[in-house]
């Protein structure tokens, strides 16, 4: 049997038949694909390397548990668990690198501290909680890019390669998320303010 003339589709029902010849045809075609993808973002070999065999991984659990859904599209459903992984990785992670404005301007400029400095390393912290919250609370499509971009370093083309859309769309989905974590910490500072800071 000659699985390269066979589609992903059959090489799946292969395996899920018991047929591990048919996995290794579909991690032979697709790895370099997915390792590419998870590289872009993460940018470490070696840790894109554990993300690629972790995604494998992930793909073979959800095709023995029965729950993958035949649509004639495994590389992109591949991709995305790749791509996933990648971005789960950076929610993992303890940077908290700053996140500016389109003026040019710190987000946290949008939020009030007190002058005393150990309530001010409190009120730090409590705000980098708030802004990862507000973050999560984003537009999918939104939270990627700006995660993307402020987090991971990535430049627009390199962003726009990794979620499959132009450049001028991945330039929109950050002028938004901007726009509308802005205004999430605007709404923030005021509620906060008002508590804990009356004047």
């Amino acid at each position: 049997m000659k699985k390269y003339r066979i589609s992903d589709s059959e090489l799946v029902s292969l395996y899920i038949n018991g047929d591990e010849d048919a996995f290794k045809e579909l991690v032979l075609r697709h790895k370099n694909k997915v390792f590419t993808t998870i590289h872009l973002i993460v940018k470490d070999r070696y840790l894109a390397e554990d993300l690629l065999q972790e995604t494998f991984i992930k793909a073979i659990n959800t095709m023995k548990a029965g729950n993958y859904n035949d649509e004639g599209k495994f590389l992109p459903w591949l991709l995305r668990i790749g791509h996933n992984l990648a971005i789960d990785n950076f929610r993992r992670s303890k940077r908290y690198p700053t996140v500016m404005m389109e003026d040019g301007t710190n987000v946290f400029n949008t939020l009030e501290f007190a002058e005393k400095p150990i309530e001010d390393q409190q009120i730090k912290r409590d705000s980098i909680n708030k802004l990862k919250k507000h973050i999560q609370e984003l537009p999918e499509s939104q939270k990627e890019v700006l995660i993307m971009r402020t987090y991971l370093d990535m430049s627009f083309k390199e962003i726009a390669e990794a979620t499959g859309v132009s450049i001028n769309t991945a330039l929109g989905r950050m002028r938004y998320a901007l726009i509308n974590l802005k205004k999430k910490m605007k709404e923030n500072s005021l509620a906060y303010d008002k508590n804990n800071y009356p004047r």
